[in-house]
């Protein structure tokens, strides 16, 4: 059977109920076997203005691909029938900045990968398209195993920045804020283990059972992976319209209904994370001011409170109409790193980044995503996820909260814990001191 999409012409499709229940998870297992492969997962949730779309794209060694800002303008003017699929890290910063980075650097991931698929799946109401190279691929996933695993057991994950460290630098930061260096500044930490053996698919999957997110994700480039459980988009074009949905504001959900409604009433009514969210969503409202019709943005939603597992957050949304003539890299030049993720105002909470943390942040705060061929694309904001090297078995994560001079030291490395809690459960572990 042959359907239409509204991106391109399918190569042929195939009714969901005609799949077997674990579909999906062969399809990662056989895509996880290329050297360049990309999945993003929705998990079935509903998000304003919608979720990632799924889609699981693959490459063998030698693809096209943009691995520059340059490049991937080149690649705007490439007839192509597939999605660009791949990353953004958040490094990228450098090359669009006067800045740079020193910290340590378990991972060396390019600045920006986007690869052209050999074929791509894509998953769209009642059926799975299957675009590109075609040939017996739907009988390699069918026939790919899915072996038992056990869960992980690695041992108690070690801080890149002791816990001392990290209270001593949130009260300096509190102040630089008071000097009028910064408004906020979102400070990030690594929590890390050494000579690990992980069976990365096993693992997405175990992630996606504990914390289900709408822009979650896959991605291997080589011996380098991603596991991504995102509930925050960066940007997504559609039209002419260019959205933004930054989160900040974070509270734990509660242990039952009422108690729940409490959490959410708190988190709502919380000045010092309204202030946060605010702050942020003016400077988004800033950046995408730069490559916006005059008189253009937005603030359809101010402080929209979502509830994802673990967790409560606080969700506004901006948007704007592109400028005719403004392609992605000006929109990148324009909008990243994204806000949520750096503080106010945005260079000078760069340069500070760079001096309290200990680690480069490789794909963490960067983006993942999808570009289609008529331009319109979907990225997330790297965040909640495990980054693992299988040549080196360095694995990591991070985690982070927005500084203002409000902060408590104590109360926001709480926030970094709580926004762990999945990625400690799946890995069968705990934060060593």
């Amino acid at each position: 059977m042959v359907s239409t999409s509204s991106h391109s012409l399918p190569s042929s499709s195939v009714l969901l109920a005609d799949l077997p229940a674990d579909f999906r998870a062969r399809a990662l297992s056989w895509a996880a076997n290329f050297p360049h492969c990309a999945y993003f997962e929705p998990n079935g949730l509903e998000y304003p203005n919608g979720p990632f779309t799924r889609i699981l794209a693959v490459a063998a060694a030698g693809a096209l691909a943009s691995n520059s800002l340059a490049e991937l303008r080149e690649s705007d003017n490439v007839d192509l029938t597939a999605p660009r699929c791949g990353f953004v890290t958040y490094d990228l910063k450098n090359e669009i900045e006067a800045l740079s980075s020193e910290n340590f650097d378990g991972f060396r991931w390019p600045q920006l990968h986007f690869f052209t698929p050999q074929t791509w799946l894509c998953w769209r109401a009642d059926v799975v398209e299957i675009h590109g190279q075609t040939d017996d691929v739907l009988a390699q996933i069918l026939q790919q195993p899915l072996p038992a695993l056990p869960a992980p057991q690695l041992p108690a994950l070690r801080p890149r920045l002791p816990k001392v460290e990290y209270l001593a630098a949130v009260t300096a930061i509190r102040e630089d804020i008071l000097n009028g260096e910064v408004y906020e500044l979102n400070l990030c930490q690594e929590f890390y283990a050494e000579n690990v053996a992980l069976a990365p698919v096993d693992v997405f999957w175990r992630l996606m059972e504990a914390s289900p997110a709408p822009f979650a994700g896959f991605i291997r480039w080589h011996d380098h992976f991603l596991l991504c459980a995102s509930p925050e988009r960066f940007l997504s074009h559609q039209g002419s319209e260019l959205l933004s949905q930054p989160i900040k504001g974070t509270i734990r959900r509660g242990t039952d209904p009422a108690d729940d409604e409490r959490q959410r009433h708190t988190l709502l009514h919380d000045e010092k994370e309204r202030a946060e969210n605010l702050m942020i969503v003016d400077l988004v409202r800033n950046d995408l001011a730069r490559v916006a019709q005059t008189g253009t943005v937005r603030v359809p939603e101010l402080f929209g409170l979502y509830p994802f597992r673990h967790l409560w957050q606080m969700i506004s949304t901006v948007s704007a109409k592109l400028r005719p003539g403004a392609d992605l890299t000006d929109i990148l030049h324009a909008t990243f790193p994204m806000g949520s993720m750096t503080g106010a105002p945005k260079i000078r909470a760069m340069q500070l980044i760079e001096h309290y943390e200990a680690t480069r942040r490789g794909l963490y705060s960067g983006s993942i995503g999808y570009i289609w061929p008529n331009g319109e694309f979907d990225f997330n904001v790297v965040i909640r996820s495990l980054q693992y090297r299988q040549d080196t078995g360095y694995l990591s994560f991070e985690v982070g909260s927005a500084i203002t001079f409000d902060s408590d030291p104590e109360r926001e490395y709480d926030e970094c814990l709580l926004k762990a809690k999945a990625l400690l459960e799946v890995l069968g572990t705990l934060v060593g001191e």
